[in-house]
């Protein structure tokens, strides 16, 4: 197996904590193939069955969904060792909920669901990993829809912001993604974004330099 598909490999959390030859050796027990999409390429579109056990080798893939106000909302950002909807691999209903697009070139490794099912009993740690990774998922959609849902536009910016920095560690927020691709996270308008940095700015909450966000005061976040 190529270094860099297993190195993508090693970050799946469907194979966490397994040493990279004995991926190697239950890789070898499955047909898989490889997949190249392009960048701006549409991976599926919402309503589209999930077909296939997908995990992205290289590359970078958004899945979006249509709010209540007919914009866009991003829901997740896909990137390298993330295995594609595995909610949706095993069910009834396979029906996406969203839309998925490519952010770059993109490079799958693909399954059919029996392939994986065979890994899944194969192996107890993986079965542990796929429950661990659906319970992980449930708990971000939660979050997810809280803070499209419920919170006001102030409120979702502070929630994304200390989350951010309780992420990285660091008061000082470097963000890696653009004004409007942050306004989609949050199901809002470009401009409503900038109003309310320019709000928290004034109000002595955080400094704002290109793609650095430095969070002077929490209390005033809220």
């Amino acid at each position: 197996m190529e270094v860099l598909v297993l190195a993508a490999l090693s970050r799946c959390p469907v194979f966490r904590g397994l040493h990279d030859y004995e991926i190697d050796f239950l890789m070898q027990t499955v047909n898989y193939r490889m997949v190249n999409y392009s960048k701006n390429d549409v991976f599926v579109l919402a309503g589209m069955p999930c077909r296939y056990a997908d995990i992205i080798i290289k590359g970078e893939m958004s899945a979006r969904m249509v709010g209540v106000s007919g914009k866009y909302i991003e829901v997740s950002r896909l990137q390298s060792g993330n295995i594609v909807a595995p909610a949706f691999i095993f069910a009834t209903d396979k029906s996406m909920p969203v839309s998925v697009e490519t952010e770059t070139d993109v490079e799958i490794l693909r399954m059919t669901p029996a392939e994986l099912q065979s890994l899944i009993d194969v192996d107890e740690r993986v079965r542990k990993n796929f429950i661990n990774t659906l319970s992980d998922i449930n708990a971000f959609l939660t979050r997810k829809m809280r803070m499209v849902s419920l919170l006001t536009v102030r409120e979702k910016v502070a929630f994304f912001l200390i989350d951010a920095a309780n992420k990285q560690k660091s008061e000082t927020v470097h963000l890696d993604k653009s004004r409007q691709e942050i306004a989609d996270t949050f199901g809002i308008q470009k401009f409503s974004l900038m109003r309310c940095l320019s709000e928290l700015v004034d109000a002595g909450a955080v400094a704002v330099e290109g793609k650095t966000i430095t969070i002077l005061d929490r209390r005033k976040l809220r």
